[in-house]
C-alpha cells in the first residue's frame, strides 16, 4: 500500500524564494541561488524521521565506469547497450528499514552420518576383490533454537522493490551514521513511499527465510533432510535507514525503453535487470550452423568433382 503525501512549498533559507519541492523528496534545490534545502516534516507512523544514514563513498564518475564495465560483460544483451549513454543519472539516499529481532525456533530434521564399510568378495575365477562403500545411519534430531538478527535490510520505496535492493547488497553497516539533515543536503533523498506494515512482512519473510539458512548450517552430520522450524519473532525493531544508491536509465536505441541500472553508492556493486537479445542470439547461431556447414558443403563438391 502505498502512502498518500501532498505536494507542499518551503522558502529557500538562502535567498528566500519559495520552492515547490517533490512529494516523496526530502531535500529541494533552490533554482535561483542553487542553495539545498532539507525539508522539516512532522513524522508519521508511516513517514518516520530517519534514524539512520549511510554516505556515498563512490562519486558519478566512478559509478559510471562500473556501469559501463556491468553492462560490456553482458554479451548477450540488446546491440549498442554496451556503448548506450546515460539518459539519467540521479544519485539518491533510498529509505528503508534496518530490521532486528530475536529468532526463538523449535525444528525437526532428519540427520544423515556417513560411514564406510569395507566388503571383500571373490569373482567368478576366485579372485579376492575389496570395496569400500559409504553408507549412510539417518537419526531424527529435533531441539530449540535461539539467534539475534540484527541487519535486515527491507525497502521503503516504491521505486526500488526489494529484490532490487536485495540486489546491490551488502551495504556495511559498521558505517552507519546517526541522521543529521545537513548528512543528505545537496542530494535527493527520498520519502518512504510504502506503509509501514507492510515494510515489516517483508523484513519477517526475510528474517523467517535466513533462520532456514542459518539451522541448517547449524545441522551436524553430513547431510540434512527434511528441515522444518516454527519460529517466533521477538524483541522486533524496525529504524528508517537512508541508503546511498546512484539510479542510471542507460538508452541505447531511440524506440526503445532505458534500462535501469543500480549502483550500490557504498560498495560500488552494480546491478540491472538486462534482457537478452533474441536478435543476437538467432546472428550467433546463425554463424555457428554457418561454419558446421562448411565441412559438408566442401565433401559435397569433392564428390561432383570426382
Amino acid at each position: 500500500m502505498a502512502v498518500a503525501i501532498k505536494r507542499h512549498e518551503i522558502a529557500c533559507r538562502a535567498c528566500g524564494a519559495k520552492i515547490l519541492f517533490e512529494p516523496l523528496h526530502r531535500t529541494a534545490r533552490c533554482p535561483y541561488c542553487d542553495s539545498p534545502s532539507v525539508i522539516d516534516r512532522t513524522a508519521t507512523p508511516d513517514r518516520p524521521d530517519p534514524v539512520f544514514a549511510i554516505g556515498f563513498a563512490i562519486n558519478r564518475h566512478r559509478a559510471g565506469d562500473l556501469v559501463r564495465g556491468f553492462l560490456g560483460r553482458k554479451k548477450m544483451a540488446p546491440f549498442g547497450l554496451d556503448r548506450a549513454a546515460a539518459e539519467k543519472v540521479h544519485g539518491v539516499y533510498v529509505p528503508a528499514y534496518l530490521y532486528s529481532a530475536l529468532a526463538v525456533s523449535s525444528y525437526e530434521a532428519r540427520i544423515g552420518e556417513d560411514y564406510w564399510v569395507t566388503e571383500v568378495s571373490r569373482d567368478s575365477k576366485g579372485r579376492t576383490r575389496v570395496r569400500r562403500r559409504r553408507k549412510t545411519e539417518l537419526r531424527d534430531l529435533q531441539g530449540p533454537h535461539r539467534t539475534y538478527l540484527g541487519d535486515v535490510l527491507v525497502t521503503a520505496s516504491g521505486g526500488i522493490a526489494n529484490d532490487e535492493m536485495e540486489a546491490i547488497e551488502p551495504y556495511n553497516l559498521g558505517e552507519l551514521r546517526t541522521y543529521m539533515p545537513g548528512f543528505v543536503a545537496g542530494w535527493i533523498s527520498e520519502e518512504p513511499s510504502l506503509a509501514r506494515d507492510e515494510c515489516l512482512l517483508l523484513a519477517r519473510r526475510e528474517s523467517t527465510a535466513r533462520v532456514g539458512r542459518l539451522l541448517r548450517a547449524f545441522m551436524p552430520g553430513d547431510s540434512v533432510h527434511g528441515l522444518q522450524h516454527e519460529t517466533e519473532l521477538e524483541d522486533e525493531r524496525a529504524d528508517l535507514t537512508l541508503l546511498p544508491v546512484w539510479i542510471f536509465a542507460m538508452r541505447y536505441a531511440a524506440d526503445k525503453p532505458p534500462v535501469r541500472v543500480l549502483v550500490n553508492g557504498q560498495t560500488g556493486k552494480v546491478w540491472g535487470k538486462v534482457l537478452i537479445s533474441w536478435s543476437k542470439i538467432g546472428l550467433i547461431a546463425a554463424v555457428v550452423l554457418g561454419l558446421l556447414a562448411v565441412p559438408v558443403l566442401v565433401a559435397v563438391i569433392a564428390g561432383l568433382l570426382q
